[in-house]
C-alpha cells in the first residue's frame, strides 16, 4: 500500500512541474491556471487569473470552464494548450495533472510548490472571491 506522500512523489515523476517563477512569467503572457484546492482554501487567497475546479470534482466540472463552457470543440482545443494546475503544496496538482494526462490533455504542468511558494515569493493574492 502507499501512503498520501508516495502516491504525490510518483505522479510528481510522471507529469512536468514549474516553479512559481516560471509561472508568474506565464500568467504574464496570458497562461490558463486551475486551482484544485477547495472552495474554502480558494476564497481564502488565490491567484488573480486563477480559475477554481477541485481536485475532487476537476474531471468531471473540466466542460464548464470559462474558456470552454458553450463550444462544442473548444475542449479539445484547450486539451492541447498548457494548463498550469496549483494547490497548496503541489501534492494535488500533480495527481490531477496525472489524471488530465490520462483523459489526453498533452500540456498540463503542475506548479511545484503550490500556493506556499507563491505566498514565500510574496505574488499578489486576492480573496472573498
Amino acid at each position: 500500500m502507499l501512503t498520501a506522500a508516495e502516491l504525490c512523489a510518483q505522479a510528481k515523476s510522471n507529469v512536468e512541474e514549474v516553479d512559481v517563477q516560471a509561472l508568474q512569467q506565464r500568467i504574464a503572457e496570458g497562461a490558463r491556471v486551475i486551482d484544485v484546492r477547495e472552495p474554502a482554501e480558494y476564497a481564502a487567497g488565490h491567484i488573480r487569473q486563477a480559475v477554481n475546479m477541485p481536485r475532487g470534482v476537476l474531471e468531471m466540472q473540466l466542460h464548464q470552464h470559462p474558456a470552454v463552457a458553450g463550444y462544442d470543440d473548444a475542449l479539445q482545443r484547450m486539451a492541447a494548450e498548457p494548463i498550469y494546475l496549483i494547490c497548496r503544496s503541489g501534492g494535488r496538482s500533480a495527481l490531477a495533472a496525472e489524471s488530465l494526462q490520462r483523459m489526453g490533455f498533452k500540456q498540463v504542468i503542475s506548479v511545484a510548490g503550490g500556493m506556499n511558494a507563491w505566498e514565500a515569493e510574496k505574488y499578489p493574492l486576492v480573496s472573498g472571491e
